[in-house]
């Protein structure tokens, strides 16, 4: 395996974070740099550290979850590059669910899931993927975003989408793989791929997580059990 996924550990509860850095410590392919309790120190943690993910609570003093995720997504290295985020959340936090997304985190993983699930999820986002497949996790995102939907429309960047681009754009939004998504339109993997990045730099979004956003916002994904 490559170099480990360097990982900063954000939550306001110390105990939280004992077991949560214990479990991360766990994976040979994870190593813990940092820990912080509070969004503030969070981001000075992230400047100094550059951890490849931070694992962000939410709810915290001072400042919150939210306001850390876009400090650091949004002040990117040298070499353009910053931090990807994986929020921690409960199911009663789906207005800032959607908030945390819309600022650039890369996804999010519910506090009740099982301990390897973490560990998964920190690879997945290390590895420039969303975070967004369950399908609870669609269902709460395509909520929040049909409510706000209205003043986030963007209709030239979607006319300057092809139709494959549509249809790739519309899978990625449900949450698939590239792999699977190549299956779903019988397509090879690297050409979805190829599309991916052109979406990508065609709506000038970062990542696949933004595309979700996108694609909601902009009514292009339909309710869970929708699509075929």
């Amino acid at each position: 395996m490559g170099e480990s996924i360097r990982v900063l550990l954000v939550d306001d509860q110390e105990m939280v974070r004992d077991g949560l850095g214990a479990l991360l410590s766990s994976a040979p392919d994870i190593e813990l740099v940092g820990e912080a309790g509070d969004g503030l120190r969070a981001v000075q943690l992230a400047a100094e550290l550059r951890p490849d993910v931070v694992v962000m609570d939410i709810r915290m003093p001072g400042m919150d979850g939210l306001a850390a995720t876009g400090r650091i997504v949004g002040t990117p290295d040298a070499a353009g590059t910053s931090p990807r985020v994986l929020i921690l959340t409960t199911f009663d936090l789906d207005e800032y669910v959607y908030e945390a997304l819309a600022r650039g985190a890369s996804g999010f993983l519910l506090k009740d899931a099982p301990a390897r699930d973490l560990i998964n999820a920190v690879r997945v986002i290390a590895a420039g993927e969303a975070l967004l497949a369950p399908s609870v996790t669609r269902r709460l995102i395509d909520d929040v975003a049909r409510r706000r939907r209205s003043g986030n429309l963007r209709p030239e960047a979607v006319s300057a989408l092809t139709v494959r681009e549509l249809d790739v754009l519309r899978q990625v939004a449900r949450g698939l793989s590239n792999a699977e998504i190549a299956e779903e339109l019988f397509l090879s993997e690297q050409t979805i791929k190829t599309h991916v990045g052109r979406i990508l730099a065609k709506l000038e979004i970062r990542d696949r997580t933004q595309a979700v956003v996108f694609a909601y916002e902009n009514g292009l994904a339909g309710v869970v059990g929708e699509e075929h």
